[in-house]
């Protein structure tokens, strides 16, 4: 074989090799380049949606607490233990009304959540309703079974905090002793000269 040819396919397979090497570098460019914008798109996708959650949960909780101080107002007007300018039906309407945004609240919560939140939402449905049944008179019971109820849902209240967190990934221990123990904001139990009834 002469050496020109021999020259000429060293440089052939030399200017090949250049070749291969540009394009494997181009396709390793786009391949990196695809991954990094897919990895990114999945992570804005992700953020936009802890967004949506953290929205909807907060939103929520405001309802349950917007809830649950209309009833105790109801509560208290119809006991006779707070007057305001108010009467009692309009205050019932105004528990009415947070009741319903409440219950819009917690779809909102349904659509987003994961299962843990959605059934610890679940358990706040169940203690503020049984609130509402007794500001109401629909259900009998004692100022102490009142503030059972409350100790009940603050509870279920600080349960949905904690599955929330742990869905948005927000690390630290919230429900614990010393957060559950504060006392409620709950009228004292009437001593025998207030009416007599406890």
């Amino acid at each position: 074989m002469p050496v020109g040819d021999q020259g000429e396919r060293v440089e052939a397979v030399g200017q090949l090799v250049t070749i291969a090497a540009v394009l494997l570098g181009a396709i390793t460019t786009h391949v990196t380049n695809h991954l990094i914008e897919r990895a990114k798109h999945r992570r804005e996708l992700l953020t936009r949606w802890d967004e949506k959650k953290l929205d909807a949960y907060s939103a929520y909780v405001g309802q349950v607490r917007a809830a649950i101080y209309a009833a105790v107002l109801v509560y208290e007007v119809r006991e006779q233990m707070r007057t305001v300018p108010r009467s009692e039906h309009e205050l019932t309407m105004d528990l009415t009304e947070a009741s319903a945004a409440q219950g819009l609240a917690f779809e909102r919560v349904m659509l987003l959540a994961g299962d843990s939140v959605i059934e610890a939402a679940h358990g706040v449905q169940e203690a503020t309703a049984a609130i509402g049944w007794q500001a109401r008179g629909a259900v009998a019971g004692t100022l102490a079974e009142w503030r059972e109820l409350h100790a009940t849902a603050f509870a279920a209240i600080n349960r949905f905090h904690e599955c929330a967190r742990g869905d948005l990934g927000v690390s630290g221990v919230f429900a614990g002793e010393e957060h559950t123990s504060r006392g409620l904001m709950l009228p004292n139990a009437r001593g025998h000269n207030d009416r007599g009834e406890c």
